[in-house]
């Protein structure tokens, strides 16, 4: 049953919410564009980075997160990034994805914000065009900064919010909740932006509660910790609130000890609305495809439910109505052609 169920995951179309660029930055990459830009790293070789990709938790991950993106400065390297994950993830069969990217972490370093936005935008639509996968681009705020600083970012992408579909918080979690951003996720949500936000993973259920009640969040990311809590799982339930979990990054960076031991048919299991997603791919050891096969290896998931994966990433997506009625009848479709 394995065999087969790898098969229909590899096979089956896919959206992917949850995935930041930066951590899609390859040491091949990150090394080639550090000799166009002259940028000096601190590794020897691609394989002496991925050797320092052993983390203990997710502020270790973020310190080796930042130092790769000091490479990405012009608007090229943003569109070769962007290109790399979008030809690697179409390559999973992921037809729909939607993106995060913090521009905070580079303007600090001096590149404008429309560098990075134009850069991302002209890969994505060239992926539109020339691999057929959607999209939709999420601006993420660093929560570790303060919310003066998010304002001043969200000013600077006032004359972009025609290619940005909405925003996220992402960076590190503990010491850092969610009700810090109260004002500027109003702000956003006042300028038609949908709403996500980092919560779950290492903080406790209640930046859960804040993201949901403070922020109102159209859905969270990660969401695990979430199952702690008996009243929050009912009104995640209640709400059709989408959590976009990314098992690779959990197991990497300790939130889960055993892959065998992940919360995911758990968090399936009492109605939850759960996505598989990559998060940092490039760091936490694989794209959609390789998310799959570590769960349905680990915990033994069914057919069934990799499809219900699957189809609650479309309807947890911002596509419109009648594109999730497409994306999920190609789903259908192959479900229904797919052999044992």
């Amino acid at each position: 049953m394995d065999s087969f169920t790898l098969a229909l995951a590899e096979k089956l179309p896919k959206a992917e919410l949850h995935m930041h660029l930066e951590g899609s930055l390859e040491p091949e990459l990150m090394f080639l564009l550090a000799r166009r830009n002259n940028v000096s790293l601190p590794y020897e070789n691609e394989e002496a980075l991925r050797q320092a990709y052993q983390f203990n938790n997710l502020q270790e991950f973020l310190d080796i997160y930042y130092s790769g993106m000091s490479v990405l400065l012009t608007e090229q390297d943003f569109y070769d990034l962007t290109w790399a994950y979008l030809e690697r993830s179409h390559h999973d069969n992921v037809i729909h994805t939607e993106v995060f990217f913090d521009p905070q972490a580079h303007l600090a370093r001096g590149v404008a914000f429309e560098s990075q936005i134009n850069g991302i935008y002209r890969a994505l639509t060239d992926a539109q065009e020339k691999l057929g996968m959607s999209f939709r681009l999420i601006m993420s705020f660093l929560r570790h900064l303060s919310e003066e600083s998010a304002f001043e970012t969200l000013e600077l992408a006032l004359p972009h919010l025609d290619r940005i579909d909405g925003v996220g918080l992402d960076s590190s979690e503990l010491g850092h909740p969610p009700e810090k951003f109260v004002r500027v996720f109003k702000k956003c949500h006042e300028l038609g932006l949908l709403v996500t936000a980092h919560a779950g993973e290492e903080g406790p259920p209640e930046y859960v509660w804040q993201a949901i009640n403070q922020l109102n969040v159209h859905r969270i990311d990660h969401g695990n910790r979430a199952l702690e809590d008996a009243d929050l799982t009912t009104l995640l339930v209640e709400k059709e609130l989408t959590l976009t979990v990314c098992p690779l990054s959990n197991k990497r960076l300790r939130v889960v000890d055993d892959m065998k031991k992940h919360p995911l048919p758990e968090m399936m299991a009492k109605g939850l609305k759960v996505t598989l997603n990559s998060d940092d791919p490039a760091y936490f050891g694989g794209y959609m495809n390789a998310n799959f096969h570590a769960i349905i290896k680990s915990l033994g998931l069914s057919p069934a439910q990799v499809v219900q994966l699957v189809k609650n990433s479309f309807t947890g997506s911002w596509l419109n109505d009648d594109e999730k009625a497409q994306a999920l009848a190609q789903v259908e479709s192959v479900w229904a052609s797919h052999d044992p």
